[in-house]
Order: structure tokens, then C-alpha cells, then sequence
């Protein structure tokens, strides 16, 4: 199987840093809650239905789409079903790898926050690379918690113009339900059951 590394491009708000010719490790500063609902045209939760990837037009890169029934509209309007873009992926043998990115499988839920991909192909990707989605699990008396931490992401704290290194991306964990309350407090709409 060949293996590439593909370098996304997120503003500011994320910085890849190369650590070797063939190998990137993915650095976020991290954001609140509040600050990814506020720069987010979607704000949902939903369940994967169906994961694919495939070849850009120009053949130099591969993107994973994965299909989400939506189930609860936080923010933006969404229909319902949605499709999800994320760089990386294995195509007829060719595989290109993004640390920290979590590609979903089938029955697995999230709470995304998402805006519009910027080449306008009526697909959606996660705000922050990585920090927009909170996988939900479940304890065993049913409550629903979530998370953005991931495994092989860096998160870097800005003081001033300053960057300094932090440690691995921990990511924000609570329960569901706290998470819906600061998407509602940040966007002013209220929490619906």
C-alpha cells in the first residue's frame, strides 16, 4: 500500500509542522465552545450512515466523505442527511494520512460543528480540523458524553504574537447536555429537546 501525508490549510486557526520529509503532525491552538458555534454555519448532531473516499479533480489528493442522518439542528438549517468532507484516506491502495483526523464509521455519533467547504461542492467540513467534531459515547446508565480530544494532535497556547508549545490535543469533554447549553448560550437559541 502506498502511504502519503497531505497538508491542510486552515487559516490561523491551524498550522501543520512538518516533522520528517513523508510524516506531518497536526497543531491546533485550541478554541472554546463558544468560539467554534460562533464561526460555524451548522451546528448539528448525527449519526454516520455511509463513508467513502475518493480522488480530487487533479488526482493529488484524497478526501474521506462520510454521510450523517442529521438528528438534532443546534445551529443553521440542515436537511436530512448531510455529507461530510475530510482530507486523507485510502483509495485502490494509495493511502494519505492526517494525524488526529477521525474518520467515521458506520453508527457512530457526533456533535459537528461545520461550515460550507470553500470550493462551494454542497459539502460540509468540520470547523478546526479536528476540535469541530465531539464524538458522543454513552455510559452504562445511558448518559451521553462527548469529546474532541484525538490522539496524534499537538495544541499550542498564543500569548501575545507568541506561540508556545503545550502538549498532546486533551480537547474538551463534558456531557451532552452541557455541550448543547453553551452552543445555545453562544448563539442565542435555545436548547430544544
Amino acid at each position: 500500500m502506498k502511504r502519503t501525508s497531505v497538508v491542510p490549510s486552515l487559516l490561523l486557526v491551524t498550522a501543520l509542522f512538518a516533522t520528517t520529509a513523508t510524516l506531518w503532525s497536526t497543531t491546533v491552538i485550541p478554541m472554546p465552545v463558544e468560539r467554534l458555534a460562533q464561526i460555524s454555519s451548522h451546528v448539528l448532531r448525527g449519526r454516520a450512515v455511509e463513508s467513502w473516499s475518493a480522488w480530487n479533480q487533479q488526482h493529488g489528493l484524497i478526501y474521506t466523505y462520510t454521510r450523517f442522518e442529521v438528528q438534532q439542528t443546534l445551529k443553521g438549517q440542515a436537511p436530512a442527511t448531510i455529507v461530510v468532507k475530510q482530507l486523507g484516506g485510502t483509495v485502490n491502495g494509495t493511502t494519505q494520512h492526517v494525524s488526529g483526523l477521525h474518520y467515521w464509521r458506520s453508527g457512530e455519533e457526533a456533535v459537528l460543528f461545520l461550515r460550507q467547504d470553500e470550493r462551494l461542492d454542497g459539502t460540509l467540513v468540520v470547523t478546526g480540523l479536528i476540535q469541530g467534531n465531539f464524538m458522543i459515547t454513552r455510559t452504562p446508565t445511558g448518559e451521553a458524553l462527548v469529546s474532541n480530544g484525538v490522539h496524534g494532535a499537538s495544541s499550542y497556547q498564543v500569548s501575545g504574537s507568541q506561540a508556545t508549545h503545550v502538549s498532546e490535543f486533551q480537547g474538551n469533554h463534558m456531557t451532552l447536555r452541557e455541550l448543547e447549553s453553551l452552543v445555545a448560550k453562544s448563539t442565542g437559541k435555545a436548547v430544544q429537546q
